[in-house]
């Protein structure tokens, strides 16, 4: 089995080295990493100048790129056939609710899905990050279920683990919602321009039962079946008479 492994918080993050070795024992593992922290990157593509593939000492890959052009590099450039999954993480930070939108870490899984790549993003869901090791362990749960039994049809796993030395199980959730951002912070600085700051997440809107928030704020682990379609099929005949009045 053959794992390509990355991230967004770039090729030296603590997080990325525990799943690896984590995976290791189970596969060939491929690291293709940003070169820097790319947190919030989203699924952008960098179109606009050619990226350098460049390996640090301890056989990991990086690249001067998003964590999509890291996975989206890996399979169409640097392997002559798919890699058999795709494992992003372990973030640092909490990848819940709308976070999933702008998250780099639950990108570079969605750009292994969309080339046809099953994929798990795997996030660590505080800022400390003392227990990587319980992230890194159902990690590999996962990969074990996986190449034990397979899903049978394309997958797309977000996975959020509170950052506890021990879980109280693990839970499937569907996304919950935030409130709207807090307001951008404005600083003037010593040039005497006024520059800002993206502001703080809101709290937890829809964070009942089910969703992956409430799983987290339990102490379990929370995964999150997603997919990629946007289309409001609920819309699409709301749509249609609008247009013909």
């Amino acid at each position: 089995m053959r794992i390509l492994l990355s991230n967004d918080d770039g090729y030296f993050a603590p997080g990325i080295e525990a799943l690896a070795e984590a995976l290791r024992p189970l596969a060939e593992i491929t690291v293709v990493a940003p070169e820097r922290d790319r947190s919030g990157a989203s699924n952008s593509l960098t179109l606009d100048r050619p990226m350098r593939l460049r390996q640090a000492a301890n056989g990991f890959y990086f690249v001067n790129g998003t964590p999509t052009d890291c996975v989206h590099l890996a399979v169409t450039g640097m392997f002559d056939h798919l890699p058999d999954m795709v494992v992003s993480g372990i973030n640092l930070g909490a990848n819940m609710g709308d976070d999933t939108i702008y998250s780099g870490t639950v990108a570079a899984a969605m750009e292994g899905y969309l080339l046809g790549v099953p994929a798990i993003a795997v996030s660590l869901t505080s800022k400390e990050g003392r227990h990587f090791a319980t992230a890194a362990r159902l990690a590999r749960e996962l990969v074990e279920r996986f190449l034990r039994e397979g899903f049978g049809q394309p997958v797309l796993l977000n996975v959020n683990v509170p950052d506890v030395p021990a879980l109280e199980g693990v839970r499937v959730t569907r996304l919950g919602r935030r409130h709207k951002a807090e307001p951008a912070v404005p600083q003037v600085t010593p040039r005497h321009e006024t520059v800002y700051w993206v502001g703080a997440a809101g709290e937890a809107a829809d964070a009942g039962a089910g969703t992956d928030f409430h799983a987290v704020a339990h102490g379990y682990a929370s995964i999150t079946p997603l997919q990629v379609d946007l289309t409001h099929t609920g819309q699409l005949g709301a749509v249609e008479r609008w247009l013909v009045r």
